[in-house]
């Protein structure tokens, strides 16, 4: 079977996901349409060449409706012929993109393909597509509960691996000193695209907060606590902050995937093979530990141990999710997210899966490090999991 390869993977800045935002006055096609367009200008390829265009999205009503992907690559002006489709699996939503996109290279069904993912959430508020769905009466009766945000999910989890409100806080302040970091040293600049969202390009990311502190986030007052979910989980005592959660985030990424023998036909230098892949379910009243059992199921299929791993992407939803995730594998807190994390470089939930693929692949790059890891959890209690190998 041929190895499904990655050339190059691109994003923009991440802008805050509010009206006024930097990136908020730019249409989400157009967004996308930056990121197909330039992956084509950097490998010199025509878009005759792409086989299909698959590109995750959650929230697909207003200006995200009708298959954005399709419009994204008119609006790209690729070739009428490449056809697009829109994934999604919540926050995984272009991490799955890119699962489907290597393993159609690995089927032989495609030779070149590319996976990405577009979310603005100052123009498509995040929730805007529910309508009813999760009280429909089959799910009621199975959870009568019924389904929580992901906030309550982030506070149960906290809760029950018994993490305090200042080691959320300090996780967070870390991740957003890792991404100042990382772009004062350069690190994104090969990845990240300008964009003109208004009167001047936007070239770095919005999310990061430069001198972030514990002292800074501890005023911060719970985000998710209301009178009902207090009277429904007495127990918890509410630490979830808008300090030590992802913020809403304007963003596209994209990925170009090909076989490794189109590669070399081409003159294409590949960056990084995919290894294996895994996507589990799990439950979704906790909904976001999903990245455990995901790391788990990935590792015993690639013969690989954490030890093994040179750098792991844990997508930052929320403080608690990673940290959980770090302690029941015992991993290494030095290679979690070690450029920082969406707490900092923002979640553009449909883009944030390509976004960390770009990442990971930068880092290991960077570091000569050889396998990396890139989890994330999703809505609904679901999970992919991805471990790459650099070339």
């Amino acid at each position: 079977m041929p190895h499904a390869v990655i050339v190059d993977v691109v994003r923009t800045p991440s802008g805050r996901g509010k009206p006024g935002g930097a990136l908020s006055a730019v249409h989400p096609v157009d967004l996308a349409a930056h990121v197909l367009t330039a992956l084509l200008e950097r490998s010199g390829l025509e878009s005759r060449q792409v086989d299909d265009v698959l590109m995750g999205c959650v929230s697909q009503v207003g200006d995200q409706a009708m298959n954005i992907a399709r419009h994204a690559v008119l609006a790209a002006g690729f070739d009428e012929t490449v056809p697009a489709v829109t994934i999604d699996r919540q926050c995984g939503s272009s991490q799955q993109a890119a699962h489907f996109a290597a393993q159609g290279v690995i089927a032989g069904a495609y030779d070149i393909v590319i996976a990405a993912g577009v979310e603005s959430m100052s123009r498509v508020p995040l929730g805007s597509s529910r309508v009813g769905g999760t009280k429909a009466p089959g799910l009621v009766h199975r959870y009568p509960g019924g389904l929580v945000n992901q906030g309550v999910s982030a506070e149960l989890i906290a809760q029950k691996w018994g993490f305090t409100r200042e080691q959320l806080d300090a996780y967070s302040a870390e991740s957003h000193r890792r991404a100042a970091d990382a772009w004062s040293r350069g690190a994104f600049d090969s990845q990240v695209l300008p964009v003109r969202g208004g009167a001047e390009a936007v070239a770095f990311d919005e999310t990061v907060r430069t001198g972030t502190t514990v002292e800074s986030l501890a005023g911060l007052k719970p985000a998710f606590r209301t009178d009902e979910l207090a009277a429904r989980f007495p127990d918890l005592d509410w630490r979830i902050t808008a300090g030590n959660s992802s913020p809403l985030t304007d963003a596209a990424s994209a990925a170009l995937i090909m076989s490794e023998e189109k590669a070399a036909e081409l003159g294409l230098t590949p960056r990084a093979r995919f290894h294996s892949f895994a996507v589990v379910g799990d439950d979704p009243i906790m909904m976001l530990t999903g990245p455990i059992p995901a790391t788990r199921r990935i590792l015993e299929r690639s013969d690989l141990t954490i030890a093994d791993l040179d750098a792991y992407e844990v997508n930052e939803a929320f403080a608690s999710v990673p940290l959980a995730w770090q302690q029941d594998l015992d991993a290494d807190p030095a290679k979690l997210n070690p450029w920082g994390g969406a707490i900092a470089l923002g979640h553009a939930v449909g883009a944030s899966g390509t976004r960390l693929l770009g990442t990971l692949v930068s880092h290991l790059e960077a570091t000569g490090g050889r396998y990396g890891l890139q989890t994330m959890c999703e809505g609904g209690g679901m999970a992919n999991a991805t471990i790459i190998e650099r070339l």
